[in-house]
C-alpha cells in the first residue's frame, strides 16, 4: 500500500488525547527536573533519582491511578524516601508546588491537530479514548476546544484489551473498520491490536517512560501504521 493511499470513509477512529492531540508529558518532565534539582541528592545521581521516581510512580499508578494528584503523591513519596533530613512543612509545600505547576499550563495542541481533526470528523466517526483521571481529562478536552469533533468520550482507568473490547461492544464497532490512534505502544498500539483492531502509532519525542514498550506486529488482516506527525493522518484517512 503506497503512502498516498487513503482508507475509505466511515472508519471509526479512537483517538488518544495526551501527547497525541495536545502536549502533556513535557510539563511533567519540567516538574520532575525541578524536583530532582531541589532534592540535590549527594549520593544518587540525577539519573539514579529518576529511576527511583519511576519505580515510585509505577506503584502509585497501580494503587491510585493516573493524574496530577497521583503525580503529587509520587513526588512526595520519593522525596520522603530519599531525603537525608526531616521533611519540613516548607519542604513538603515546595514539592507539592512542582506537581501543581502542571495544572496551570495552557492546552497546547500538537502540530496539525487543529487543521486535520475537523477533516477527519467530516469523513469518519471520532471517539476520544484516553485513560487517566476523568475530571482532569474532561477539563482538558473542554479547554482544548476540540470536544465538538467527537461523537463520544471514553476515559477508562487503563487501556488494555478488555477496555477496547468493551468500547467495541458499547458502540457496536466492527474491528475491521476501527482504529486506535496514539503515541503509546503500551496503551494505544499493543492492546488495540490484541483486541483485533487496527492501530496508528504517532511518534512523540517525550512519551512517558512508563508507556514505553516494544510494538507488537499486526496480525493477518490488521493494519499498523507508524506516522511521524498528526498531520499525516489527513493523508491516510
Amino acid at each position: 500500500m503506497s503512502f498516498s493511499t487513503r482508507f475509505t470513509r466511515g472508519q471509526t477512529l479512537l483517538l488518544d488525547a495526551d501527547d497525541t492531540l495536545w502536549e502533556n508529558n513535557i510539563y511533567f518532565e519540567k516538574a520532575i527536573a525541578a524536583f530532582i534539582s531541589y532534592l540535590n541528592h549527594h549520593t544518587y545521581s540525577r539519573e539514579e533519582v529518576r529511576v527511583i521516581l519511576n519505580e515510585v510512580e509505577h506503584q502509585t499508578v497501580r494503587e491510585r491511578g493516573y493524574g496530577a494528584a497521583s503525580f503529587e503523591h509520587s513526588l512526595v513519596t520519593c522525596f520522603e524516601r530519599l531525603s537525608t533530613g526531616p521533611v519540613t512543612t516548607e519542604k513538603h509545600e515546595r514539592i507539592v508546588s512542582f506537581a501543581r505547576s502542571i495544572r496551570d499550563h495552557e492546552i497546547e495542541l500538537m502540530p496539525g491537530v487543529a487543521e486535520v481533526l475537523p477533516e477527519l470528523a467530516s469523513r469518519h466517526r471520532l471517539i476520544l479514548m484516553t485513560k487517566g483521571n476523568a475530571e482532569e481529562q474532561t477539563d482538558k478536552l473542554v479547554r482544548s476546544g476540540l470536544a465538538h469533533h467527537f461523537s463520544s468520550v471514553e476515559i477508562p482507568r487503563e487501556k488494555n484489551p478488555d477496555a477496547y473490547h468493551s468500547v467495541c461492544r458499547k458502540y457496536e464497532l466492527k474491528p475491521q473498520a476501527t482504529w486506535m490512534i496514539g503515541n503509546s505502544p503500551k496503551s494505544d498500539v499493543n492492546p488495540a491490536l490484541n483486541a483485533g483492531l487496527h492501530a496508528v502509532f504517532i511518534r512523540h519525542p517525550h512519551t512517558w517512560v512508563l508507556e514505553h514498550e516494544a510494538m507488537e506486529p499486526a496480525r493477518t488482516g490488521q493494519h499498523l501504521l507508524e506516522l511521524s506527525s498528526f498531520a499525516e493522518l489527513g493523508m491516510r484517512f
